[in-house]
């Protein structure tokens, strides 16, 4: 080991890596056999982990036992077959070792001279995600660290593409189930709150295009410029789709940008179910979507495709003279130059490899898996008595109560309440809560392709066992 040079020997290199590898394997071949892991609080992790900054540094596999045993296990395990919380990241071996190289080739995507293999391999995978989503030859895109950056982007595009860059008395309007990242890009554009119209959702949980109309019209009476709408093709709270070809008739009439925020459901067109439910996606002036969610790569991977790849690039792309050497022909594609990021790591890799080994009829099964698992549940709870289905299942996303027979209102607020944090302490599943309507509500996403039925049964089974557990006719909530 050559410490002044943090430089390892080959047979260092080898013997930690092998040992590495061999805790990736049995993480994926055997994960399912341990709990969906644990959140500690910070007094534990404090006593666990806060040491000074080592002066002369320790043997590498001490480090990785640490990491083994005060690290690793106190995390959760977001691609375990029983996290349905949220919406989980179910990750792919191929991707991790695509990340893995990636990062140990030390790769910049950020500009065609320094990566120029890393920009063809975006361009074909960009390519392939707009076939996907039927969107024309003419839009372009480029991967991004997650939703919120790819939501930034789109909505860039839209400020130039529409306002000039003029933010001033401009309006744009989504849904009350829209993703709080719209809120926080058009924030960090220049916009105030009050020029974000949260319009009321209909009974479906879906922006209405009646309302939405009458808001537009209100708005330019008022001496307001409307110019963007903001849909969702999957919202996180229940998995709706807004009617988006009504919403692009609407765009196209009242001459607006429409941005579909389709961070984890838009990926779902890579199955027919998927399709069928986002009909209209093709419509949309920039769409977002999140391939570490229902595409199965590992942490961090959101993407932006915009129609019309001029916004983008006029967006973005600025010039510097310490970047001179870097702009190249005019058939060579500097990514830098299509969103925030100069610097960027080679997140294309891993989606590629991925497709590539799998194929894409074998990723939309596993797509699919995650319509049937949420239906299955939904199944399950609708024949057990003492529960509600709030929103069926749509886009892997099902909604319910628990409601024990005779108990007030407030008995059963309190009891779902209890519900996901004593399910997720015995490390059985990990289930997460919401609100809809004002009310709690529990929530399950099994998009796992790892999830089995007989996971799923089980964890309706013991949310049920819970249930009873935790409900006491009477007593104080």
């Amino acid at each position: 080991m050559d410490r002044d040079a943090l430089q390892l020997s080959r047979e260092e290199m080898r013997s930690l890596g092998y040992r590495i590898v061999d805790l990736l394997v049995d993480h994926f071949a055997d994960g399912e056999r341990h709990s969906t892991g644990r959140s500690p609080g910070r007094e534990e992790l404090e006593d666990q982990l806060r040491e000074a900054l080592p002066e002369d540094g320790t043997d590498p596999h001490a480090v990785l036992d640490q990491v083994e045993q005060d690290v690793l296990p106190n995390t959760m395990r977001v691609d375990h077959p029983r996290f349905f919380g949220f919406v989980p990241s179910p990750n792919n071996f191929i991707g991790v070792l695509a990340d893995a190289l990636a990062s140990g080739f030390n790769v910049f995507s950020g500009t065609w001279i320094s990566g120029a293999a890393a920009a063809q391999v975006e361009l074909v995978v960009i390519d392939w995600l707009r076939e996907l989503c039927g969107l024309p030859d003419t839009a372009a895109g480029l991967f991004t660290s997650g939703g919120s950056m790819a939501n930034v982007t789109g909505l860039a595009a839209a400020r130039y593409a529409v306002l000039d860059d003029d933010t001033d008395g401009a309006v744009a309007y989504c849904s009350d189930q829209t993703h709080t990242s719209v809120d926080r890009a058009l924030r960090l554009l220049g916009f105030s709150p009050d020029q974000l119209r949260r319009l009321p959702s209909d009974d479906q949980f879906r922006l209405d295009p009646t309302a939405l109309t009458d808001a537009i019209a209100a708005d330019r009476a008022e001496g307001r410029r409307p110019f963007c709408v903001i849909a969702n093709a999957g919202t996180t709270n229940t998995g709706a789709v807004d009617p988006l070809p009504a919403l692009a008739d609407v765009t196209d009439a009242e001459d607006l940008w429409l941005h579909v925020d389709g961070a984890y459901g838009a990926p779902a067109v890579v199955c027919e179910r998927g399709r069928e439910r986002l009909t209209g996606l093709d419509r949309a002036d920039s769409l977002t979507m999140d391939p570490h969610k229902w595409l199965f790569q590992p942490f961090e991977i959101g993407g932006v495709l915009v129609r019309d790849e001029r916004h983008l690039r006029r967006a973005f792309r600025m010039g510097a003279e310490y970047l001179e050497d870097a702009v190249g022909e005019d058939d060579e594609v500097n990514f830098s130059g299509y969103g925030i990021q100069l610097t960027r790591s080679f997140r294309a890799l891993k989606l590629w490899m991925t497709l590539k080994v799998f194929g894409r009829k074998h990723v939309a099964e596993a797509v699919r898996r995650g319509f049937e698992r949420a239906e299955q549940a939904e199944r399950l709870f609708r024949e057990r008595p003492g529960w509600a289905v709030v929103t069926p299942a749509q886009m892997g996303i099902l909604t319910f109560r628990c409601v024990p027979e005779g108990a007030t209102e407030a008995e059963v607020d309190a009891l779902n309440g209890r519900l996901a944090p004593a399910i997720s302490e015995e490390g059985t599943a990990f289930v997460t809560k919401t609100t809809l309507d004002d009310r709690p509500v529990l929530r399950f996403c099994p998009i796992n392709p790892r999830t089995t039925a007989d996971d799923v049964r089980e964890t309706v089974q013991a949310l049920t066992d819970l249930a009873r557990d935790h409900y006491s006719p009477g007593a104080p909530s």
